[in-house]
């Protein structure tokens, strides 16, 4: 992580515009198609959830914006940021599981299983609410939504960390696509770049062989 110089930023103007408000997030939800990824899962045994985890994470660590904070109102960069996701445990309360970002899907894979493994051998409600470096995903795998809404506290709402959320998949015209929500601080990136975070994510589904 490196201090980031906003003065020779070209979105400065649009980072000074919104940094001060209250609520400066926004939202985008579209599905992806997985067709390719479902088949490639059962190819070679993978977890299909936590591929879906990896491809977001990959490619938002391709993003500049998406590795941008803000800390005692400073602009930071992270070289590398991982990812916490919410899991689901027997007794249907949910508690979180981190994930560090890794070269490969199998290599993410192995580390998630074994990650998701240990967490229910000691199950514990850890948010780890003072980590920047990460992105903050949940999966709904019960609802294919068109549209949601996070919960926020007030003094979380300038840090910048991304939200992420997969839905249900379901099949449309003979192909499984699922919804994903991207939810950003419009201080450190727009809609362009929530938009290349999808076109990235669809890519790279689609050259899987």
């Amino acid at each position: 992580m490196h201090k980031f110089d906003v003065e020779n930023w070209i979105r400065k103007p649009q980072y000074d515009f919104f940094k001060s408000y209250e609520d400066p997030f926004f939202n985008i939800t579209a599905t992806i198609e997985v067709s390719n990824l479902y088949t490639y899962c059962k190819k070679h045994n993978l977890s299909f959830s936590l591929a879906c985890i990896y491809i977001a994470l990959k490619c938002m660590n391709e993003i500049q914006e998406f590795k941008l904070r803000i800390f005692n109102e400073e602009v930071y960069l992270f070289d590398t940021v991982n990812i916490g996701s919410t899991i689901l445990n027997d007794n249907k309360t949910f508690s979180f599981c981190y994930f560090e970002n890794k070269s490969s899907i199998f290599e993410f894979d192995t580390q998630g299983k074994k990650v998701i493994e240990n967490h229910k051998k000691g199950m514990i409600f850890e948010p780890k609410e003072e980590l920047f470096g990460i992105i903050h995903c949940s999966t709904l795998p019960w609802i294919s939504f068109t549209g949601i809404k996070h919960a926020r506290k007030g003094d979380e709402a300038g840090n910048g960390i991304p939200k992420i959320i997969f839905g249900k998949v379901f099949v449309e015209n003979e192909t499984k696509k699922i919804p994903f929500s991207v939810e950003v601080n419009h201080a450190l990136m727009d809609g362009y770049h929530a938009a290349l975070l999808f076109e990235k994510m669809q890519a790279f589904i689609n050259e899987l062989s």
